[in-house]
């Protein structure tokens, strides 16, 4: 069993390392011009937020932006293609429980999430400089945010009956929530009834716990994001068993 979970870790981190020209550079060169546009040209003319450069304040935000977006995809885009070519079949045969599956797929999305994360903050300390606020809460977010994305993602490639159907999440749901998730805002800056409304976006509370764990400010309660972090892995794991039990997009 752990055999089988550390091949299917190992052959997720070969997948994305073997072509890093689309999985790992990509990231870094779209980051660079963000803290470019946003942090130097935008953020001189805005000035402070939240008691810390714009550039500063803008940077947890984007780093978690870059990692949940390819934490998901890593999934997606993996998963799909092991269904297309048909050697998902093969682990569904073996006498593998289902949960192992899911979770060698989970933990390459959260490998490849952690290593743009990294990367992205590397970019980063080129433009401002970043005093870790608290190391654990850092940790922690981001690995949450990293996991409850990759579920996101394994539940989209066993819907997706094409690759054009694994793209639609990201760009329909993903995007929007990652720009009107306080990435490049505070929350407060917005009238009530849009506060409301934000408070319905889970990416507001992953920014918002990711920046706290760096610079020490948040515009929700730190409980408040762990309690929805738990709360949404511990639904989206429940519902890819289910689908992966019931061979949703695999059995015909």
């Amino acid at each position: 069993m752990w055999i089988a979970l550390n091949t299917i870790l190992s052959k997720e981190i070969r997948r994305f390392m073997r072509i890093w020209q689309q999985t790992l550079l990509p990231p870094a060169i779209t980051m660079t011009l963000y803290f470019i546009i946003f942090g130097n040209l935008i953020g001189q003319r805005i000035g402070e937020m939240g008691g810390h450069s714009y550039m500063a304040f803008i940077v947890p935000g984007l780093i978690m932006m870059s990692v949940i977006n390819n934490a998901y995809a890593n999934v997606s885009s993996s998963f799909f293609s092991n269904k297309f070519q048909r050697s998902v079949e093969e682990m569904l045969v073996a006498p593998l429980p289902g949960w192992v599956i899911l979770l060698g797929f989970v933990a390459g999305g959260v490998a490849r999430g952690l290593c743009v994360g990294v990367i992205v903050t590397i970019v980063a300390l080129f433009f401002t400089d970043l005093h870790l606020h608290s190391f654990w809460i850092t940790t922690l977010t981001v690995l949450l945010s990293s996991v409850l994305f990759s579920l996101g993602g394994f539940i989209n490639a066993l819907y997706a009956n094409k690759f054009d159907d694994i793209s639609i999440i990201p760009t329909f749901v993903l995007t929007p929530l990652s720009y009107l998730g306080g990435v490049f805002y505070s929350i407060s800056l917005l009238p009530e009834s849009w506060q409301l409304v934000s408070a319905f976006n889970p990416v507001l509370y992953m920014v918002n716990a990711f920046r706290y764990g760096i610079l020490g400010v948040t515009d929700v309660n730190l409980a408040l994001c762990f309690g929805i972090l738990l709360v949404m892995i511990a639904l989206l794991s429940f519902i890819s068993l289910r689908l992966l039990a019931k061979g949703k997009g695999i059995r015909h």
